[in-house]
């Protein structure tokens, strides 16, 4: 994976503040709002797309009363902004490819605000298109080694026969990638032999990479990303940077 999903990883095993897990609960309520919308209704064994963000919601503790009131502002029980999902497309430092997955009650307060900060961050807000061609969707499951008791060339047996494209190790974990039709069947048939997953989501995977192996580089590419996954109308950041682990370990 890109050097951008460690990067995630390594903050993702940091404790929480308080605000940033509001700032989570949040946005976890709008994907659970919109799945309900857009993904067949208010019950997640019906809706995969909703089960998924449940599924989220619950790994980071958001309290069942926040999950049920999502739910209910999808099915229209509770008043709901209109919210609206759009994709942000444009470039970091060093041409590094940046995709935003959008959730916004306000576009036109939103999209000033994400130019400002590619501006600000010596990056640029481009055209819808210009760098999405770089992406493809695809399931995507992190598996820590040490939640791991079986051996990896049987796991890597489960993952494929159950339906994942490819498997592999990445430092001190196992990836799985599926398509995205597959991601539910490949997640509850590793949940079965009892391998949970660290991370588990539906993404945006860049088909090609930019490394940067300057620190300075590193550092200001990785300070727009966290600026922009900062803002409460940005649900997901998507880059094709790679970064060697020994500039991240120095950065995080």
């Amino acid at each position: 994976m890109s050097g951008h999903s460690k990067w995630s990883t390594i903050k993702h095993k940091k404790a929480r503040s308080d605000e940033k897990k509001g700032k989570e609960f949040t946005k976890l309520a709008k994907e659970i709002t919109i799945a309900v919308k857009t993904g067949g209704g208010g019950d997640p064994e019906a809706n995969s797309k909703l089960k998924l963000a449940m599924q989220k919601a619950k790994a980071i503790n958001m309290p069942n009363e926040n999950i049920t009131r999502a739910i209910k502002k999808g099915t229209g029980e509770l008043d709901s902004e209109v919210l609206e999902e759009i994709i942000y497309e444009g470039y970091a430092p060093a041409g590094v490819a940046v995709m935003l997955e959008i959730t916004t009650d306000n576009r036109n307060r939103t999209a000033p605000d994400i130019r400002h900060l590619f501006s600000k961050h010596n990056g640029n807000m481009g055209e819808a298109g210009c760098v999405s061609w770089m992406f493809k969707r695809v399931g995507y499951i992190s598996i820590n080694k040490d939640d791991v008791k079986m051996d990896e060339d049987e796991l890597m047996m489960v993952a494929l026969e159950s339906g994942a494209d490819d498997f592999k190790e990445e430092g001190d974990s196992f990836e799985v990638i599926t398509a995205p039709d597959n991601f539910m069947e490949v997640k509850e048939a590793l949940e079965k032999e009892g391998i949970m997953a660290e991370e588990a989501d539906l993404i945006m995977m860049p088909e090609n990479t930019v490394d940067i192996n300057d620190q300075d580089t590193a550092a200001k590419v990785i300070k727009l990303i966290d600026l922009l996954e900062d803002h409460d109308d940005v649900q997901r950041v998507y880059t094709n940077m790679n970064i060697p682990d020994e500039i991240l370990e120095k950065l995080s």
